[in-house]
């Protein structure tokens, strides 16, 4: 078999830990995906929450009859359930916030490069000044002006990251803009857009794809980092960052699961996707690869 694809997974299958990275991810998202039908309780549902099973330890048979393997936070809501809706809205906000940077820094560096001179040197000055704040200072001041919710973090989260994408974007499509082909195209009758969506953009996405894996998990350690010191989701829609923050001042007392728990998840989580861009990386630019 001869196919594309086929040949990226012969390639991407003889990094084992990268094989592995990727299975871990796939499990990872599907039983987030599928979270209500696994998960033995609804965390968030208030009625079913039994303030006397709170702060149990992990194997703890609760009131309503069955084990909280991982025990129960301060809520007593089952930790094993809460981990898995906390996965779900994590990776929600990372895929999300990823695709929106994404498309948006791409389209933003692709046009900086097509256009050139001034509007060039304007937006990529923007870029540049953005670039020289950290994410993590930039996505604070933006979750605190902005309050609160999936909309208003995701917003701070894209803000914070496009700029990503749109140097490597405009780096890309400069080198493309310069080809013969792109100036083969420059000279038809054909709009400004279709040039730059059907022979510029097609062309920067192998790189772009590169920063998204990276930028996904950023943005999952972001949120979690926001909603830890009280400024990602409110309180009903909690996260895996949120999960830790509330077990977070019951560890000196030797309740170590409330925030241990979902902590790893996240780690586990987070180097995975890290692991399979690393892979993604090597083999989309194989002068990169160690």
């Amino acid at each position: 078999m001869d196919h594309p694809f086929w040949r990226i997974w012969q390639e991407f299958r003889e990094n084992r830990v990268a094989v592995v990275a990727l299975v871990v991810v796939i499990a990872i998202a599907l039983v987030a995906l599928l979270a209500p039908l696994i998960a033995p309780q609804n965390p968030y549902d208030l009625a079913k929450l039994v303030l006397m099973d709170a702060r149990r330890p992990p194997g703890y048979v609760g009131s309503n009859g069955y084990m909280h393997i991982l025990g129960t936070d301060a809520q007593g809501r089952d930790l094993f359930s809460a981990i898995l809706y906390g996965l779900r809205i994590s990776i929600q906000i990372g895929v999300l916030a990823g695709m929106v940077a994404l498309t948006f820094g791409a389209l933003l560096g692709t046009s900086a490069a097509y256009f050139g001179g001034r509007t060039e040197a304007f937006i990529m000055r923007i870029v540049d000044l953005q670039l020289s704040f950290p994410a993590i200072l930039l996505a604070l001041m933006l979750s605190a002006l902005l309050g609160k919710g999936m909309t208003q973090l995701v917003a701070a989260l894209v803000t914070a990251q496009y700029a990503y994408f749109a140097r490597t974007a405009h780096g890309a499509a400069s080198v493309e803009r310069s080809k013969d082909y792109v100036e083969a195209a420059l000279s038809t009758p054909l709009p400004a857009y279709i040039v730059v969506f059907r022979h510029i953009l097609p062309n920067c996405l192998p790189p772009l794809i590169v920063v998204a894996t990276v930028q996904i998990a950023n943005s999952i350690s972001l949120e979690a980092t926001l909603s830890f010191l009280g400024l990602g989701l409110p309180p009903t829609e909690p996260s895996l960052g949120m999960l830790i923050a509330n077990g977070f001042q019951y560890m000196m007392s030797g309740r170590y699961w409330i925030s241990i728990y979902p902590g790893i998840a996240l780690i586990v989580l987070i180097v995975a996707i890290n692991l399979v861009g690393d892979q993604v990386r090597d083999q989309l630019n194989p002068r990169l690869k160690r």
